[in-house]
């Protein structure tokens, strides 16, 4: 653990790239096996399951601190994280450990196998042990919340530099369903046939927002325009006589679409399509809404499947006939997937994302003006000769959405904020008219600079109408203007809307509170866009 301490102090100590991926590159050539399997685990989102809830680990470091819980949760919010605030206020370790990050790991993962009453002394017993970093690190694993800022890419970009291998074939070989407990260092890194895995994916590319319009990008013959569709974005792999489907965020979900166990009816094996998993019905994409009501199950009862039936709009290939297309130009890899697609039965669950056609980028614009009614969000330009990357690359693929639709709306609640902003109100509730009374139907949480949250935050102490718990009730007096992406019904909010994505694109310091918007205002918005 002392080791793996070392490393989160070099990388916590320094916002530079270089000397943090020097640092993780040099643990990587020197822990043990094990330990930087681990490693590699937790810096791509691969976490010990939480054994422990957070009220018995702060009712347990209070009681090992000889405070009262009341000063731990006034301390907490100070702090602003919880394992910070344990290690903070917990006595000084009077015992030393040389024992390493699997043996903390496995420790935690065996909390689970015992009871609460078992649980406690394992913890008190690591925390005697551990100095302040190591229990830190030791409570971040315990609470579940291990992010300390390194991502995935700049992991791999160490992996590479310790490895002596190809960053690209790092990124694909960290893809799939392992753990540590289902793979060793050697298997996952150094055995060279790591790709024997017939279910992972591959790296995902990313595209970057488009700002300032396309004319900068040169001639529009170069490029591939497409709609930006509003769904989850997956692969569906055809390998070995078994279909998979991937998350762009690494989740297995083959079990929640069953739908899309009918592809092996209609692809060969050795195919890997990219592509927008959509709701749809009618010949047509159903709003998010209908899909995100099938997110988070595991199993999708008949009603579901019948009114929310999915399918892959598929945007490119990435494998074909078990060969990677990658390198390949996107006008190529595009021209096979409509191939491939294009004599599907109409009750096929995939389709090939239509291509859309123009000759300047004037005549683009103007077709994306038109996106909500084709249900998109925007459109995507790719540049036909581009090749298919790993990660957020900028040059090649952009995201051209849509502005956000607004509304102007009265702040009524606040409440404290996280980390860094933990001595901030950054926690907004909002509302808007039905006759003479405010409705909440939102909150939201970005959008304003630092200084304006710090404004806020003064106001908020001086205008505090009530408490209720963490929450303050403030005086109705400042209107926001708020941004999202999409608007739909919610009988779980007594508004009867939702927002998707809201957040603060403006504090309207022109506008009085009765100029807000109302309720009817968010109702038209909803029959326009829902």
């Amino acid at each position: 653990m002392k080791r793996f301490a070392a490393l989160f102090q070099q990388v916590d100590q320094t916002t530079k790239i270089n000397p943090k991926v020097a640092a993780l590159a040099a643990y990587f050539r020197e822990a043990p096996d094990d330990d930087r399997l681990w490693t590699v685990a937790l810096f791509s989102g691969r976490r010990p399951r939480r054994a422990v809830t957070t009220t018995r680990l702060r009712e347990w470091a209070a009681e090992r601190a000889g405070i009262p819980l009341w000063l731990f949760e006034e301390a907490y919010p100070v702090v602003g994280d919880l394992a910070e605030t344990i290690a903070l206020i917990l006595p000084p370790n009077t015992r030393e450990t040389d024992l390493g990050l699997r043996h903390w790991i496995n420790t935690l993962r065996g909390l689970s196998d015992v009871t609460e009453e078992e649980r406690k002394p394992v913890v008190l017993d690591a925390w005697d042990q551990l100095p302040p970093v190591e229990r830190f690190l030791f409570n971040k694993l315990i609470t579940g919340g291990f992010r300390i800022g390194v991502s995935q890419k700049l992991m791999t970009r160490a992996l590479a530099q310790a490895t002596d291998r190809d960053e690209a074939e790092l990124a694909h070989r960290l893809m799939g369903d392992w753990t540590p407990e289902t793979t060793t260092w050697h298997e996952l890194i150094v055995a060279e046939d790591a790709g024997a895995n017939l279910s992972r994916p591959y790296p995902f590319y990313l595209a970057h927002q488009l700002d300032d319009g396309p004319e900068a990008l040169g001639e529009p013959s170069d490029w591939r325009a497409e709609w930006k569709w509003d769904g989850i974005r997956g692969q569906l792999i055809l390998r070995g006589g078994e279909h998979h489907v991937w998350s762009r965020g690494e989740e297995l979900m083959t079990h929640r679409f069953p739908e899309l166990a009918r592809a092996r009816d209609f692809v060969p094996d050795g195919t890997v399509l990219d592509g927008e998993i959509l709701a749809f019905a009618g010949g047509q994409p159903l709003p998010f809404n209908a899909l995100q009501k099938r997110i988070g199950r595991k199993t999708v009862p008949k009603a579901l499947l019948r009114d929310a039936p999915v399918i892959l709009y598929a945007y490119d290939l990435l494998e074909w006939q078990g060969q990677d297309m990658r390198d390949r130009p996107f006008a190529e890899r595009r021209a096979q997937l409509d191939a491939l697609l294009q004599s599907l039965p109409e009750d096929a669950p995939l389709r090939a994302s239509p291509l859309i056609e123009f000759d300047s980028w004037a005549d683009l614009a103007a077709t994306r003006q038109n996106a909500r009614d084709a249900h998109a969000e925007g459109l995507m330009l790719k540049r036909a000769r581009s090749p298919y990357l790993s990660g957020r690359k900028k040059g090649d693929w952009w995201k051209w959405k849509l502005d956000p639709l607004t509304v102007d709306a009265v702040m009524i609640y606040a409440q404290q904020g996280h980390g860094r902003r933990a001595n901030l109100f950054t926690d907004f509730t909002f509302a808007v008219w039905q006759g003479n009374d405010l409705v909440p139907f939102t909150k939201a949480y970005s959008g304003l600079t630092d200084a304006e949250f710090r404004q806020i935050t003064g106001w908020v102490r001086k205008n505090t109408q009530a408490r209720f718990g963490p929450v303050r009730q403030v005086t109705p007096e400042h209107v926001f203007e708020i941004a999202f992406e999409g608007i739909h019904e919610s009988p779980r909010h007594k508004s009867g809307v939702a927002l998707r994505f809201p957040r603060m694109s403006r504090w309207r310091h022109d506008k009085t509170v009765q100029e807000a918007n109302t309720l009817d205002d968010l109702k038209e918005m909803l029959r326009q866009y829902g």
